[in-house]
């Protein structure tokens, strides 16, 4: 199998980190905009009539909404960062007959998240809690053409409004590549000095109680390494596919872990 840390090594400069951060900046400075409006708390509230009406609908038939994302600078082009890539893509469920104390109670059950987003979390721990405030460790598995296996730490903030909404900001602290994983000869590569396949995630999560359940939506931002000259065919589907399906996977996952939960609490009623 080939081994593509030692084949694509990649490091992670100061400048590929500054304008990421620019990026996750820009769009925090939007989202600001959009949790401020009275009556339109969804990222989908602000699409334009026809399209958000066919969303909602599409989402009240239990289906997944994918969209890509690009936040641009004040003369409307992409913003970009030098020697790497953004990838940005916000997905959405509703998940009828769930309050959003049950969504919040699966989203901050880190200890076993593990369990609910299987196969792609390995492993996950609460490393603490105070408040709204929550570390949280993942060890994680992607899987594309190579298999990259990561330990992720993370800082996450919820800003619960009431019983009927919150959101939250999840910023990624460490994120190292784990060579040889479930080995003996298991170790990480140096941060930022792997195959790139990873380099910062940026996550953020809105929950909104309407329509006879809650609305979940769920952005994230990633930053990868850019496509080396030779080995397109081998990290391209990696670095572009995966982002997308991961989100995928996450919303569908949520959905199904808390309407299982309500199915358990109504037999045991």
């Amino acid at each position: 199998m080939l081994r593509p840390p030692e084949i694509t090594a990649a490091t992670l400069g100061k400048a590929t980190e500054d304008g990421f951060t620019r990026y996750v900046q820009a769009t925090e400075v939007r989202i600001a905009k959009e949790l401020a409006r009275p009556s339109a708390f969804l990222y989908i509230d602000g699409l334009l009539d026809l399209r958000r009406r066919e969303a909602l609908a599409a989402l009240k038939r239990g289906e997944i909404y994918m969209e890509r994302l690009a936040t641009l600078d004040a003369s409307g082009r992409p913003l970009t960062t030098p020697a790497g890539l953004i990838h940005h893509w916000l997905g959405a469920v509703f998940i009828p007959g769930a309050t959003v104390a049950q969504v919040l109670a699966i989203a901050q059950d880190y200890n076993h998240v593990q369990d609910y987003y299987k196969p792609e979390v390995l492993r996950s721990r609460l490393v603490s809690h105070h408040g709204n405030d929550f570390k949280v460790f993942y060890r994680l598995r992607k899987k594309k053409i190579i298999t990259v296996t990561l330990n992720t730490e993370h800082d996450v903030h919820y800003f619960p409004l009431g019983s009927t909404r919150a959101y939250s900001r999840s910023y990624s602290t460490r994120i190292a590549q784990v060579e040889n994983a479930d080995q003996p000869r298991e170790h990480e590569k140096p941060v930022g000095q792997d195959g790139g396949f990873m380099w910062r995630l940026t996550n953020y999560w809105r929950f909104d109680a309407r329509d006879g359940g809650v609305y979940v939506e769920f952005e994230s931002i990633t930053l990868t390494r850019d496509i080396p000259t030779g080995l397109g065919w081998l990290i391209k589907p990696f670095l572009i596919g995966i982002p997308k399906e991961s989100l995928q996977m996450s919303m569908g996952s949520i959905r199904a872990a808390v309407l299982a939960g309500m199915a358990v609490a109504s037999k045991s009623q």
